[in-house]
């Protein structure tokens, strides 16, 4: 239990930084780089409230995400479901491609790998 409350409290500090960074990091190094480390964190500690054990294969299947939601990206998926004019949906899934942002994934499931691996 205290696993999962430990992950609840970094998921919500995480998110927090995350939506700052959103709200106020216009510049060109926090919010596109940092801010795309920090989401896989993000999405890591989100399932880890829910499964507490570890899982050495739990950052590549993130990564494999969020490279799909990349790909999507490419697609213009907003546009073909009608949600441009959305912006909370279109700020979700986003809307430009751009494969800095898969290696800004890579980045953070690496830390989250070396994690998985030497943490307890």
């Amino acid at each position: 239990m205290k696993k999962r409350i430990m992950f609840l409290i970094l998921t919500s500090i995480l998110l927090g930084i995350e939506v700052l960074i959103a709200v106020f990091a216009h510049d060109g190094f926090v919010r596109p780089y940092i801010g795309d480390v920090l989401v896989v964190i993000v999405i890591y500690c989100f399932i880890r409230i829910f499964i507490p054990e570890k899982m050495k294969l739990l950052p590549i299947y993130i990564f494999v995400f969020a490279v799909c939601v990349e790909i999507l990206q490419w697609l213009h998926i907003v546009d073909i479901f009608g949600l441009s004019d959305n912006r909370f949906m279109s700020v979700l899934i986003g809307g430009t491609f751009d494969i800095k942002d898969i290696l800004c994934y890579g980045a953070g499931c690496i830390l989250l790998g070396i994690y998985e691996y030497v943490g307890k």
